[in-house]
């Protein structure tokens, strides 16, 4: 018998390869009646130490328009969820991505991982370990589903 899922994490970074992953997340939330969480994480960028407080508050400001156009494209992707009935949060959190989405997977009893993926180039191999999604399906405790 599969599993019954729950709650399903959904991770978008709003490229076009997000569109795939959206659509099985849908598919999988309609048929379990799960509660669906879409995560946007904002990367931070790293500064040295001695960076002068205008630098940090250009960063802040940046960064506040990097989550208020994530809060906007969140808003507009979760209406296909709610208006099919289904339970929807979205979230902006600032970090590195991956540290975030186990974070968030694992604080948030999280038991599916929907994410897109790139495939892997038969000709070096190695470079698909350093991507997110491979990392997130390592380190996550629950099944991960990556769509290529």
């Amino acid at each position: 018998m599969l599993p019954r899922f729950q709650h399903i994490l959904v991770p978008l970074d709003f490229s076009s390869k997000n569109r795939m992953a959206l659509d099985v997340a849908f598919e999988l939330a309609s048929q379990n009646r799960a509660r669906t969480s879409l995560l946007h994480v904002v990367e931070r960028i790293e500064t040295s130490p001695d960076d002068e407080d205008s630098v940090d508050r250009e960063l802040e400001e940046f960064y506040g328009q990097l989550e208020a156009r994530a809060e906007s494209e969140l808003e507009s992707v979760s209406q296909r969820f709610e208006a099919a009935g289904l339970d929807v949060e979205y979230k902006v959190w600032r970090g590195k991505r991956v540290h975030e989405i186990v974070k968030f997977s694992r604080d948030r009893d999280v038991d599916l991982v929907v994410l897109s993926s790139h495939p892997v180039d038969a000709d070096q191999p190695v470079k698909s370990l350093t991507t997110v999604s491979y990392q997130v399906s390592i380190l996550c405790a629950c099944p991960v589903l990556m769509v290529k």
